[in-house]
C-alpha cells in the first residue's frame, strides 16, 4: 500500500518536513563553518565584537564575502549581531567549540563532512554494482582533515588523560621501549609520544605515503630521532623485533582484512606486550545505539567512508559500527587476552580498548 493510499496525519507530516528542512539547513551551515575555519574568520571573531568589514580585515579576505557568511552564521545562531552597531560578536561559549588550539574546538569536524560529500556519485555506483570507493580516492584531502581531526585532541588528551588509563604504560615508555602505531596516517601521535619519551623507539605503519610523510616532516621539524615510517599494508605486518606496545587509532574498522591485522598485531607483540585500540563507541546491535548521539555521525561517516574503502577492495566491510561486541569478539580470536574497555576522555564517540599478549 502506498503512503497515499494510507491515512496521513497532516500534523505529523509537516512536523517531519520541518525537521528534514532543518537538517537540510544544518547540512549548508556545516558547509559555512568550514569556510569560516578554513578562511580563519571563527579566529578572527574571536578576537572580539567587531563590523563585517573588520572582520574581514582582520582575516584577510573579502567583505562581501564576509557579509553573505555572517547572515548564515547570526540566522543559524552562531553568531551573534548588534543591529545599533552593525556588530557581531562569536559568543566565548562558541568560540570554545570552533577556534583555538584545545581539543574541545569542533570545527576540523566541519571538512570531514564537506569532503566526503564529493564522493556520493562515486558511492552510488558502489550501492547499485557493487564493491566500494577505494581509500585512494579520498586522499591526499581525507590525509589533512583527519590530522586536523584528531589533532588538538592527542595534543591535549594522549598524555595526560589517554596513557593512565593503561597500567604502567607509561612507565615503561620511560624506561625504553619498543612501540607502534598501525594506521597512524600522518603520525601525529607518534610525534607526541616521541617527544614525552626519547628512551623509547616508535615505528608507524600506514599504507598512505602522503600520510607518512607528513609524519617524516613533522618529526624532523621536531628534532626527533626514535621515530620512523613505514609504507605497510598492516594486514601482512611482519617484524623482525616484537613490540612492547601497539596503538592503533582509528583504524582497525577500516581494514579490507581486520581479523588479520589483528592477529597480525597480536603476533608482533612481545610476550606481555600491550595492545591499546582507540575505536568508535557503539553497540554491535542497531537497537543499543538508538540513545547514543554519535550514533548518527558513526553510521553516516562509515557509509561515505569507511565501509566503502573496506568494500572496495573485496574486504570485510566491517564499517565504524561494528561495536563493542564484535570487537572483543575479534579481539579473543585473534589470541588476545583480557579485555578492559574505557570511555575515551574529552571524545565521547570514541572507547579505548585494552589488552595484550599473555604469552
Amino acid at each position: 500500500m502506498t503512503t497515499s493510499a494510507r491515512a496521513v496525519d497532516s500534523e505529523r507530516v509537516g512536523d517531519f518536513a520541518r525537521r528534514i528542512f532543518g537538517l537540510y539547513s544544518s547540512g549548508l551551515l556545516t558547509y559555512m563553518i568550514d569556510l569560516g575555519n578554513r578562511t580563519g574568520l571563527f579566529a578572527a571573531a574571536e578576537q572580539g565584537p567587531a563590523t563585517a568589514a573588520t572582520l574581514a580585515e582582520r582575516a584577510g579576505v573579502r567583505e562581501r564575502y564576509v557579509r553573505e557568511w555572517l547572515g548564515a552564521m547570526v540566522t543559524g545562531e552562531i553568531i551573534t549581531y548588534d543591529p545599533a552597531n552593525q556588530t557581531y560578536t562569536l559568543p566565548a561559549e562558541h568560540a570554545a567549540c570552533l577556534a583555538g588550539t584545545g581539543s574541545t574546538n569542533m570545527a576540523p569536524m566541519a571538512a570531514m563532512v564537506t569532503h566526503l560529500g564529493k564522493h556520493l556519485a562515486e558511492l552510488e555506483h558502489a550501492f547499485r554494482a557493487g564493491g566500494g570507493v577505494p581509500y585512494s580516492a579520498f586522499r591526499p584531502e581525507f590525509t589533512g582533515a583527519m590530522d586536523q581531526l584528531n589533532r588538538r585532541a592527542l595534543d591535549e588528551l594522549l598524555l595526560s588523560a589517554w596513557l593512565p588509563l593503561v597500567p604502567g604504560l607509561a612507565e615503561r615508555l620511560q624506561a625504553g621501549a619498543r612501540v607502534a602505531d598501525v594506521g597512524c596516517g600522518s603520525g601525529h601521535a607518534l610525534v607526541v609520544l616521541a617527544a614525552a619519551f626519547p628512551r623509547s623507539e616508535f615505528v608507524g605503519f600506514d599504507i598512505a605515503e602522503d600520510a607518512l610523510q607528513l609524519g617524516r616532516t613533522e618529526a624532523a621539524q621536531a628534532g626527533l630521532t626514535n621515530l620512523t615510517f613505514e609504507v605497510t599494508d598492516v594486514a601482512v605486518l611482519d617484524v623482525p623485533d616484537p613490540f612492547d606496545a601497539v596503538f592503533a587509532i582509528d583504524a582497525v574498522h577500516d581494514q579490507v582484512n581486520p581479523a588479520e591485522v589483528l592477529r597480525r598485531v597480536h603476533g608482533a607483540l612481545a610476550p606481555g606486550g600491550t595492545f591499546v585500540m582507540v575505536d568508535m563507541a557503539a553497540s554491535s546491535n542497531l537497537e543499543d545505539n538508538l540513545g547514543n548521539p554519535s550514533a548518527p555521525w558513526i553510521y553516516s561517516v562509515s557509509t561515505l567512508h569507511c565501509l566503502t574503502v573496506s568494500l572496495a577492495n573485496n574486504g570485510a566491510g566491517l564499517g565504524a559500527a561494528w561495536g563493542e561486541q564484535t570487537a572483543r569478539r575479534m579481539l579473543r580470536e585473534a589470541g588476545f587476552g583480557e579485555i578492559v574497555t574505557h570511555p575515551a576522555p574529552g571524545l565521547t564517540r570514541n572507547i579505548i580498548y585494552v589488552t595484550g599478549r599473555a604469552d
